[in-house]
């Protein structure tokens, strides 16, 4: 748990300072940053490859033991459950709400152990999102984005163990 909570530490901290940005190869081994202007630009090229579950990600690092996302969606996502992963969310741009906690409606196994979707979200709470808000999703509690009709939401998803 300490090992999560210290990237979560270094996560929140590199938002807070707007300094994501590719490293060099002079850096040292496994260092990332990415710089905001850098992720505007990947915003805008993932704008233009919304899939038909209206949104586009691309893994900007894979560390095996954790892992940083950028996500774009342009309509509300498919709830979804995770028993061994924590999500951190860091919004970028656009806006949107997370709908947390309920009952998931109809899960279904998705891509691996204890990985679910489902068709919908019975009760929970709605939180609206926006730029610059970071959002801790502890594992086992089904979530889903929505997105207003003709708006989208961008946003850093960092998911790491949680054990």
């Amino acid at each position: 748990m300490m090992a999560a909570m210290r990237v979560l530490v270094v996560a929140v901290l590199a938002v807070a300072a707007h300094v994501f940005v590719p490293a060099s190869a002079a850096d040292l081994p496994g260092f990332a940053l990415w710089k905001s202007d850098e992720l505007k630009q990947r915003d805008k090229a993932l704008s233009g490859k919304v899939g038909d579950d209206h949104s586009a990600r691309e893994t900007l690092a894979d560390y095996k033991s954790h892992r940083f996302r950028l996500l774009y969606r342009d309509a509300d996502g498919f709830p979804e459950q995770h028993d061994n992963i924590v999500d951190v969310v860091i919004v970028q741009s656009g806006e949107g709400s997370l709908l947390l906690g309920g009952h998931m409606i109809n899960p279904k196994a998705s891509a691996g152990a204890g990985e679910y979707l489902g068709t919908g979200i019975e009760g929970g709470e709605r939180h609206p999102l926006g730029a610059g808000d970071v959002v801790y999703i502890p594992a086992r509690i089904p979530h889903s984005f929505l997105v207003p009709k003709g708006k989208h939401i961008t946003y850093v998803l960092v998911r790491f163990s949680a054990h």
